[in-house]
């Protein structure tokens, strides 16, 4: 290997991410085991806006002395590793630091925010991020001196190597193969399906968008379109628009979908594993199968936790797909190197940490310290993901948008994709456990 590409792997965006992930993960580790020290980011508990309500969940509770010690160590934690990470890129930290801290304060008001119980019930912080990142920017405007800290993919990218821990390969055995057929199956059909649809049909010539958003249509919204639209080297504008969309009618599918099961008589266990492959965001898969019964949230889990463990699998070829396919000119021939230049390695990150979490971590420390473990890096994820979602309102106009969405093309595609993944994650529900084919299983074996 040349001295130029060793220096690669502390001088690029995309290894300095799986670094500091790995730093995040291996201190969270050492934390847990050990018990020497406290290292949990801040996190804040779920507050109502009406004081009389519950007062003793009133928002001023929250700011206790450890509060504000989780909040120092925090930044701190967040600002040295990122800060590190963008000087070894050779940027300038006296200009990164500065709009670091206003970026931080930012995602603090957003995690302040999103913890409100009834904001919290319905909209997830990704959500309240967006939002609060797209009124600076299309009102005041985003100021030269922030933009040092606008570093969308490096946010994205450390926080989906810290979320490689938390997918386990043994949650495949939870469910066996119903779970595998309803979330393995359907996934890939659906993603080509809106592939096609979208480039063949309705001829949309932006492709990193068409494959960003069948990502977060087929398997869990927010995540997946991260990791696909990295793998696609989507721009941002791309990104904020299939994430918007993805929220909107994930919001609306966790309301009224329990309401069509319920309508239509299906059982629990059939109806939390339809929602589980259908409706883009965990939390609100957990919302929506709770609003069924216990048996049909423990399913709506489930399912969605084997379907997440797809992601990096899809990221990866995706980015083979568009290196071989997509972005070459029909001339030249992209060989080996240029698909390894070419590829996010990142995602080496996401599997690396997935592995060690399954086949190191779990079988010598067990599942209550993976738990605990993945209970501090969760909040490391998420403060990460708040980040680089704030740094997408910010970098992001609504004019822009408007433009991307082709005269209503990229709605329709969301729109037609949905509803084809929603008919055939139904066949396979009904395939799998309605009794008729093969046995039902019984899931409070898996309690």
């Amino acid at each position: 290997m040349s001295k130029s590409n060793i220096s690669k792997l502390w001088k690029t965006e995309d290894w300095l991410a799986c670094w500091l992930g790995f730093i995040i993960i291996a201190i969270s580790a050492v934390a847990v085991l050990t018990k020497a020290f406290d290292f949990s980011a801040l996190k804040f508990s779920t507050w109502h806006l009406w004081e009389n309500i519950e007062p003793h969940k009133a928002l001023a509770a929250q700011f206790t002395g450890s509060f504000w010690v989780k909040l120092i160590r925090t930044f701190l934690v967040l600002a040295v590793l990122f800060g590190a990470g963008v000087k070894l890129q050779g940027e300038k930290l006296k200009k990164f630091i500065p709009a670091f801290v206003v970026l931080f304060v930012l995602a603090v008001i957003v995690r302040l925010i999103s913890a409100e119980f009834t904001l919290n019930r319905y909209l997830e912080w990704a959500f309240w991020a967006l939002l609060v990142g797209l009124l600076i920017s299309n009102t005041v405007g985003t100021p030269e001196w922030l933009k040092p800290a606008i570093r969308t993919e490096f946010y994205i990218k450390t926080g989906l190597v810290i979320m490689g821990f938390s997918v386990l390969f043994s949650n495949i055995a939870k469910f066996g193969l119903y779970g595998l057929g309803i979330a393995w199956i359907v996934t890939p059909i659906v993603i080509i399906f809106m592939w096609w649809l979208g480039t063949k049909v309705f001829k949309i010539d932006n492709k990193p968008l068409v494959i960003t958003l069948a990502a977060a249509t087929s398997v869990c919204g927010t995540s997946a379109a991260i990791a696909t639209g990295a793998a696609a080297k989507a721009k941002k504008d791309d990104l904020s628009l299939a994430i918007s969309i993805s929220i909107i009618f994930t919001i609306l599918m966790m309301v009224f979908e329990p309401m069509i099961i319920k309508a239509c008589g299906m059982n629990q266990l059939m109806g939390g594993s339809l929602i589980g492959g259908t409706v883009d965001s965990t939390g609100a898969v957990v919302l929506a199968g709770n609003a069924l019964g216990p048996e049909a949230e423990q399913a709506a889990v489930l399912v969605k936790s084997i379907q997440n463990i797809l992601i990096g699998f899809i990221a990866f070829f995706v980015a083979l797909f568009f290196a071989l396919r997509v972005d070459k000119n029909s001339e030249a021939k992209v060989g080996a190197g240029e698909i390894w230049n070419r590829f996010p390695k990142f995602i080496i990150g996401f599997f690396v940490a997935s592995l060690v979490a399954s086949f190191i971590f779990l079988p010598l420390c067990g599942g209550g310290e993976v738990k605990e473990i993945n209970n501090v890096l969760g909040q490391y994820k998420n403060w990460a993901f708040v980040l680089a979602f704030t740094s997408i309102g910010l970098d992001t106009n609504f004019k822009s948008l408007i433009k991307q969405m082709q005269g209503g093309k990229i709605l329709w595609l969301y729109v037609v994709g949905q509803l084809f993944n929603i008919a055939l994650t139904l066949f396979a529900v009904w395939f799998l456990l309605s009794g008729v084919v093969f046995d039902v299983p019984v899931l409070d074996l898996y309690k």
